[in-house]
């Protein structure tokens, strides 16, 4: 027995054994979010009168607004930007207690027809549970493996909502940075996802979230045995042992027409990303009747808009619907952009107006527009192409995770579109710079005293410090601060303001038998920077290279004297935090 135990706690077994746990939680979580979300309130809403359509997003967005509020207490509507606030946090916390909250604002808005994602509750969802997990089986888990299990469940939660386990694990590993990956979490988020997905898949089932990407008129899907390339004359068809050097031929001629779709799909990406930030900030004014009205009425401006134009409300719900419809053949360019705009307008005033939801499946189905706006302007003749192109191009750009977006291409057409899906989201990551719809997202991972760094000058300030005035005499200064204190540099002020420093390197220059005849005022140094309150440890610790010292003094934007910040104090900071955990 004790041998087990020795087996069971030792190393990675713990956090490796609750990442599975994790992943067959939040698949059965889900599958329910779903069910209740998609299959029992929004498809029988979209089989209601026009007028019933086009009213209820409003509704959904009242409901959340007052779930959030009360029951929530004033719980704000982030649901995958609460994953990296919590992974980047040196505590993270997701309580339990606000999961079933989130969850149900997430039905009313998607359920009832706002244009967001389930993807972003499911992510919510599965960081609280990893956290959850975490926190019960405390004792049995070392402390860094508290990110682990938090991005496991992210992972859980991508892998079971789009049904593709190496997307769920890519995403959750990419989504807290812009420019790198977190490598820590890769086996737990594997087990994780791929215990989610098979659980997921045996209680809902297994067709692809993308409607078009099964549409066998596309030719492509997970079991492709054939091709089809078709003339002005006849149709040849290729079996699968011609599949890769045919394949090859097609992707050269298409790059062309990728590096085009990445250029929209990038400039598309950055656009909405403003846009996003804007309805972020919107969607945090306390005055939340007239925000949720506005947003109500909006929304059914654009559902009546969208039935007279395409005979159907294809801003109603995440936009699956809408990608069924621009997929068809024969789409005119005008409509399919007046598409585009609308179906970003309807997300933007879902988001503005406190909805909870994703913004996976949003962008999603704005890159699906766009590679078929693409697609139809150059005239391809290959169906399904351009619109999975600009999936991953779009997305990539959106959430500054390429990988993930080109893996979730592979998974859905078996790996039939992966190379021209590289240059479109490549070409897309470039046009589309820093931008990013997600909040919290840091540049790249920081390192063990790199992430001190980032701290403001106040976590290792020393504001109980003694100065001298100006007045005081050399004598003063050695007897009671460098021989008595033991201190090598003073901060000189007069009042409350600072006037520079005084150090043995001023007094050197000066005759033992004239320190009672010299002011310190006489001798300060005045050029030495002053850090301010605002600053880094980072901006400080420049500041002390440039200028060659070790100690700076901390004033207010009038020259006020704070305290004192040392080059020690910074290395017993990173010591501190590591003992007492942040």
């Amino acid at each position: 027995m004790r041998r087990l135990r020795s087996i069971a706690t030792r190393g990675d077994t713990p956090v490796l054994a609750l990442s599975v746990l994790t992943g067959a939680v939040v698949a059965v979580l889900i599958a329910g979010f779903e069910y209740i979300s998609a299959d029992l309130i929004l498809d029988r809403i979209l089989h209601r009168p026009l007028w019933q359509i086009a009213i209820a997003p409003g509704v959904g967005l009242l409901l959340a607004a007052l779930i959030l509020r009360y029951p929530g207490h004033r719980l704000g509507a982030g649901t995958s930007d609460e994953f990296n606030k919590a992974f980047h946090d040196r505590t993270p916390r997701l309580p339990l207690r606000d999961l079933p909250i989130k969850l149900l604002a997430g039905i009313t808005t998607i359920g009832m027809g706002g244009a967001l994602g389930l993807e972003g509750p499911s992510i919510y969802a599965g960081s609280t549970i990893g956290l959850g997990i975490r926190d019960r089986f405390r004792r049995w888990l070392r402390r860094e493996d508290v990110k682990i299990l938090l991005t496991a469940g992210a992972a859980a939660g991508v892998a079971a909502v789009f049904k593709a386990p190496a997307t769920g694990v890519l995403f959750a590993l990419e989504a807290p940075y812009r420019d790198d990956v977190n490598r820590r979490a890769l086996l737990p988020s594997l087990l994780a996802s791929a215990t989610s997905y098979v659980t997921y898949i045996n209680l809902i089932g297994h067709e692809a979230v993308i409607p078009f990407l099964n549409d066998p008129q596309n030719r492509i899907g997970l079991n492709v045995k054939q091709l089809a390339i078709k003339s002005d004359t006849d149709v040849v068809w290729f079996d699968s042992a011609d599949l890769a050097t045919l394949f090859t031929a097609v992707e050269v001629g298409d790059v062309f027409g990728a590096l085009i779709l990445g250029i929209f799909a990038g400039l598309g990406g950055r656009f909405m990303a403003w846009l996003v930030r804007w309805a972020k900030t919107q969607s945090k004014t306390p005055a939340f009747v007239p925000r949720v009205l506005m947003g109500g009425f909006a929304l059914a401006g654009l559902a009546l808009v969208s039935d007279l134009t395409f005979d159907a409300p294809l801003t109603i719900g995440p936009g699956f619907r809408a990608m069924e419809w621009v997929v068809r053949p024969g789409q005119g360019l005008g409509l399919i952009a007046m598409l585009f705009g609308l179906r970003i307008a309807a997300t933007i005033v879902t988001l503005a107006a406190g909805g909870v939801g994703g913004l996976f499946i949003p962008l999603a189905v704005q890159g699906v527009i766009i590679g078929q706006f693409t697609g139809t302007m150059l005239e391809a003749d290959r169906p399904g192409l351009y619109p999975t192109l600009g999936l991953a191009a779009f997305l990539g750009a959106g959430y500054r995770a390429p990988i993930s977006a080109v893996m979730f291409v592979a998974e859905s057409t078996g790996g039939s579109f992966v190379v021209p899906a590289l240059v479109a989201a490549a070409v897309s990551q470039l046009v589309a710079g820093k931008s990013s719809v997600a909040e919290h997202q840091h540049s790249v991972r920081l390192g063990h005293l790199e992430r001190r760094f980032t701290l403001p000058v106040t976590s290792a300030l020393d504001t109980d410090v003694l100065t001298v005035p100006p007045d005081a005499t050399v004598a003063e200064f050695m007897y009671l601060h460098v021989l008595g204190r033991r201190e090598r540099s003073v901060a000189v002020v007069e009042g409350t303001d600072y006037r520079g420093m005084i150090s043995l390197n001023e007094v050197s220059a000066i005759e033992r038998s004239a320190w009672d005849d010299t002011a310190v005022g006489d001798l300060l140094n005045a050029d030495l920077p002053a850090a301010r309150p605002n600053w880094s440890l980072r901006d400080a610790i420049v500041a002390m290279e440039q200028a060659d010292v070790d100690i700076l003094a901390v004033t207010d934007i009038d020259g006020a004297f704070i305290g004192m910040l040392s080059a020690d104090d910074i290395l017993k900071l990173d010591e501190i935090l590591d003992e007492t955990g942040g």
